[in-house]
């Protein structure tokens, strides 16, 4: 199934450049699943072997709830687009239910990074894009924030480029 940027692309208009979720957000999902696992396969024995059902029935809650987090996470990447096209940012959320934030590239007023320490060093941050008439639109963590303010600050370029 096509994205959801791609589908909603209109008559010459291409796709400049798409953000990911950085690999620590994938790995932070995938650790509320498998730290849990562990514990689970490491005091299911203790539990059985010392006869005390509270601290299986806990383990098992704890992986039941690192699961949960874990699909919560990862639904969250899977249904969130987040790019730039010739003519627009477009910000796409949503599995079931649908909702965008889209702004045209002529009505982008400023762009902003914001990068914590850790995010300077793993590359990843948040993007802020504030647009003339609309609410500013903030992305959730995204890799590599700043190239991806290059490729809106090149496609207003070529946008303007190319107003009579």
């Amino acid at each position: 199934m096509a994205s959801y940027i791609d589908r909603s692309l209109g008559d010459g208009e291409i796709v400049v450049s798409r953000a990911s979720f950085p690999w620590l957000y994938s790995l932070a999902a995938w650790s509320c699943l498998i730290v849990p696992a562990l514990a689970v396969a490491v005091l299911l024995p203790v539990a059985e072997k010392d006869d005390s059902p509270g601290l299986g029935v806990g383990s098992l809650v704890v992986l039941v709830l690192g699961l949960v987090l874990f699909l919560k996470m990862m639904i969250r990447k899977w249904s969130t687009e987040i790019g730039v096209t010739s003519h627009r940012f477009v910000e796409k959320t949503g599995f079931v239910s649908l909702h965008t934030n889209e702004i045209a590239l002529h009505n982008i007023e400023g762009v902003r990074v914001h990068q914590s320490i850790a995010g300077r060093i793993f590359s990843y941050g948040t993007v802020r894009i504030e647009g003339t008439g609309v609410d500013a639109v903030t992305t959730p963590a995204i890799a590599d924030p700043v190239a991806f303010v290059k490729a809106i600050q090149t496609a207003r370029e070529k946008e303007v480029g190319h107003m009579p």
